[in-house]
């Protein structure tokens, strides 16, 4: 049986069209499109990795001892050389084009696409972070205060000035022009774009949250009781009310237009947009998950003896059938929050 637990650091993670593996031995496996070298052979020759994420068409890895590994596009220098030589880093995660590396001091260091001023360095100063996320053009860090400070492209107000008085929060995530936090009593905060309700304020009055994640344009929320609560862009169904009545789910991850629950048993629901099968029934008879992870249009699920299992949009191979054999995949031992 599979208990609750925390968000944890990522061993398998998805970009648009490719897929990142943590192996328990420190090295990784990489697959799907490699046009920008995101799945370049060279780096299955890295080591002592202990997390793992992906943007759109680039990579990094936190390494044990607190340095960074970059691949793929560096088109935006999401991978600028000058980032090598972090050191102490404990948390990395990708936005679209943009990468942030969280320090143990507390800082954080930002760094790729700056379009938006998602990569200002002026946040460079902030101090006593315990967590980031990217959004596509904007980033939001969590203090250890429990307030939040964001920044980036704010058209769509993901960066409005007045959720800088949000206190208590434990937890952020974002969407492509959204953010979402997590409060200690259990209730959420939505800001930024709400074309499409995904910052609907009739959803401010759920309590006993968990975990949020956010999709492109909608947002879901795990309850302590082990239900979800979705909410925003509708038009695939990825808040379809049918999937309101899922119980016993202990980790939400959101694609482009498609949600994933895992379930106490092991097992996972899909739903969302179909179009490449990345919600295909066919998967909802894996057994013994114990992590999932969404791209643009596929899913991964790794399984408790260590290989994964990948399904949906597969022209890049990232759901190719050959890395079904991969094992050894690290479980989950690094808690964020």
């Amino acid at each position: 049986m599979i208990t609750k637990k925390k968000n944890q650091h990522l061993n398998v993670a998805c970009g648009m069209a490719h897929s990142v593996a943590l192996l328990s031995n420190g090295t990784i496996q990489c697959w799907g499109n490699n046009e920008w070298n995101q799945c370049d052979p060279v780096h299955l020759t890295f080591t002592n990795i202990i997390q793992v994420d992906c943007g759109v068409f680039h990579s990094i890895a936190l390494t044990s001892n607190g340095t960074v590994q970059y691949w793929g596009d560096n088109t935006s220098n999401q991978y600028d050389p000058i980032y090598l030589t972090f050191t102490n880093v404990v948390q990395v995660v990708c936005g679209q084009w943009h990468s942030i590396a969280l320090i143990s001091d507390g800082t954080i260091r930002c760094w790729g696409d700056n379009s938006g001023n998602q990569c200002d360095y002026v946040h460079h100063t902030l101090t006593n972070v315990i967590q980031v996320a990217c959004g596509c053009h904007h980033s939001v860090a969590l203090l250890s205060n429990g307030i939040v400070r964001c920044w980036g492209d704010n058209h769509g107000n993901q960066c409005d000035p007045i959720h800088l008085t949000l206190t208590n929060v434990i937890q952020v995530a974002c969407g492509n022009n959204h953010s979402v936090a997590l409060l200690s009593n259990g209730t959420v905060r939505c800001w930024g774009n709400n074309g499409n309700n995904q910052c609907d304020p009739v959803h401010l009055t759920l309590t006993d949250v968990i975990q949020v994640t956010c999709g492109c344009r909608n947002s879901t929320a795990l309850l302590d009781n082990g239900t979800v609560r979705c909410w925003g862009d509708n038009r695939d169904n990825q808040c379809d009310p049918v999937h309101l009545t899922f119980t016993d789910v202990i980790q939400i991850a959101s694609g482009h237009h498609h949600s994933v629950v895992l379930l106490t048993n092991g097992t996972v629901r899909c739903w969302g947009d179909n179009t490449n099968n990345q919600c295909d029934s066919i998967h909802l008879t894996f057994t013994d998950v114990v992590q999932i992870d969404c791209g643009y249009t596929h899913s991964i699920v790794l399984l408790a003896n260590g290989t994964v299992r990948c399904w949906g949009y597969n022209y890049y191979n990232q759901c190719d059938p050959i890395h079904l054999t991969i094992t050894n995949i690290m479980l989950n031992t690094f808690v964020l929050w």
